[in-house]
């Protein structure tokens, strides 16, 4: 980290996505995954109040126990749409302490910023906080994480003296967000650059279009789509550390063998070339640039938002229409179980737009999610049939 001479893993573990069991975490699966993950060399641990209905900070305490704290640097973040007043800060910073069971946070960041919520948190006292914050030891470096447009992040970089900054950027974002001139913006005023959704929530690896799959095909060296995403991500140099939200073993296995080979500037002519075109064949298909990042979650009318796009992204990327129609249903119909969240219970209230990170017109693009799989509701009988074939579609728990 050049701003505070901290040596941090290159591949950080990002807690939003943990292994989940029923409604909640699964904490036992997770607890092998981040101390394993720990013991094999990654010292970045990052979470934030919301993650997991607020309960990743407290496994995190848990997690972390038996020394493990010691061995990392904890990352977490101070929400503004929960601060009215100055002091909220301190109570919420108080609290995440508390859940975690530590005295101090490494990193501590103001979550998810753009220049109208910089501003109001300035007008709130968000500068001597995190100032008086770090004198007292309960924070050892300031930083921000950043959702909005290239003129704003400029702006907020520009306006404080930022010890580090964590922007989305991936292949499909390279002109998105802060994008590559922010990147390299940051790292030219010193400052640590920390890397999320490098794979896009693993949209860029799950289910493959055939399209994109035919252009990896082409490649002088046969790779996974994950790798081919994270290592175009760490040839940039000025990338300090890249999150990615591990939950399954066999990720976290591979993440780490690529962390350990992936160097800047290390991707040939050609190989830059390859993801040039995946990312043309992507464009070409991907309907809503949704990352599942929740931020527009809970919907007041129950809609599921990024697991209707996530089925309607699919639908029209080659991923079959006929599954991508039976998912949607049993799994946001209720036929296989639970309440209901289709794209026809939005009623047009806009409050999930105005936290969507990507500014994606949730309540427009839910009308065509709607128009794509709801054109004629099932009635009963199919319900019926269609619950049985998705218990034959649906694979079972290796658990």
């Amino acid at each position: 980290m050049p701003s505070t001479g901290d040596k941090l893993s290159i591949l950080g573990f990002g807690c939003m996505r943990l292994p989940t069991r029923g409604v909640g975490i699964d904490e036992k699966r997770a607890m092998k995954q981040v101390r394993g993950a720990i013991d094999l060399g990654v010292n970045y641990i990052d979470t934030a109040w919301p993650y997991h209905g607020g309960k990743s900070e407290t496994f995190l305490g848990k997690a972390l126990a038996d020394g493990y704290r010691d061995k990392i640097f904890l990352a977490d973040k101070l929400p503004p749409w929960m601060v009215k007043k100055r002091g909220d800060m301190d109570r919420i910073l108080d609290e995440q302490l508390k859940k975690m069971r530590t005295d101090h946070i490494d990193y501590y960041l103001a979550h998810a910023l753009n220049a109208a919520v910089w501003e109001r948190m300035k007008g709130l006292g968000i500068i001597e906080f995190l100032e008086h914050a770090k004198v007292q030891g309960k924070i050892r470096h300031i930083g921000y994480s950043f959702h909005g447009s290239n003129e704003d992040f400029m702006q907020i970089v520009d306006d404080y003296a930022w010890e580090f900054c964590q922007i989305q950027y991936n292949i499909l974002d390279e002109n998105n967000q802060a994008g590559r001139a922010g990147l390299e913006h940051a790292a030219q005023k010193g400052m640590g650059v920390i890397i999320m959704e490098p794979l896009r929530g693993g949209s860029l690896t799950l289910k493959l279009p055939k399209q994109v799959e035919r252009v990896y095909d082409t490649a002088p060296v046969k790779r996974s789509p994950a790798e081919w995403g994270l290592r175009w991500v760490w040839n940039h140099p000025q990338v300090t550390v890249v999150l990615s939200g591990m939950n399954d073993e066999k990720h976290i296995d591979e993440n780490l063998r690529i962390a350990g080979q992936a160097e800047p500037d290390s991707l040939t002519r050609k190989e830059l070339a390859v993801i040039e075109k995946a990312v043309a064949q992507y464009r070409s298909l991907c309907r809503v640039g949704c990352t599942g990042c929740q931020y527009c979650m809970p919907c007041p009318s129950g809609v599921n938002i990024p697991m209707a796009f996530d089925f309607y992204n699919q639908y029209h990327m080659g991923n079959g229409k006929f599954s991508s129609r039976f998912l949607y249903w049993g799994q946001l119909g209720g036929v296989a179980g639970g309440n209901a969240a289709l794209a026809s219970q939005c009623v047009n209230c806009g409050k999930c737009a105005k936290h969507c990170p990507q500014k994606i017109d949730i309540p427009g693009e839910m009308k065509n999610v709607e128009k794509t799989f709801e054109g004629k509701h099932l009635g009963p009988m199919q319900k019926k049939l269609l619950g049985f074939v998705l218990g034959l579609m649906t694979p079972k728990s290796r658990d």
